[in-house]
């Protein structure tokens, strides 16, 4: 779905997620590994593994596979879950970016005497109004 519209905040395109069963299944999958590395970890650090060398090696492994584990799980939601949307948003000049105001976008002067004072304060105090 396109709308035709491109004002800001306008939804551009609108994609319904696929929802499907397979991607469901596998979350549920990877839920339950994710628990029983959860619940090894904990129980690795009640028990004291960390303790030793070869124990701490452990743990880390134990905790590097829970956050794959997480990752793969987010990653499946975000993709087969979640509606594909694309917003309009404001498009700024690049020269707004850098507070440069629009009179002075072809640059100014290295040195004017006569408002020497003024560009100071604006060097000190950037944000400084007129």
């Amino acid at each position: 779905m396109s709308t035709k519209g491109s004002n800001y905040g306008d939804i551009h395109r609108y994609e319904p997620a696929r929802e499907s069963t397979a991607a469901a299944v596998a979350i549920v999958l990877l839920t339950v590994i994710e628990v029983v590395f959860v619940g090894l970890f904990t129980y690795g650090l009640v028990a004291g593994w960390g303790l030793d060398a070869v124990g701490n090696m452990y743990l880390g492994t134990i905790l590097a596979i829970i956050f794959v584990d997480l990752a793969f799980i987010l990653l499946l939601y975000r993709k087969e879950f979640l509606p594909d949307v694309m917003i309009v948003k404001k498009r700024r000049r690049k020269w707004e970016d850098l507070y440069v105001r629009e009179e002075d976008v072809d640059g100014t002067k290295d040195f004017d005497p006569e408002n020497a004072v003024e560009t100071l304060k604006r060097a000190v105090y950037p944000y400084y109004k007129r």
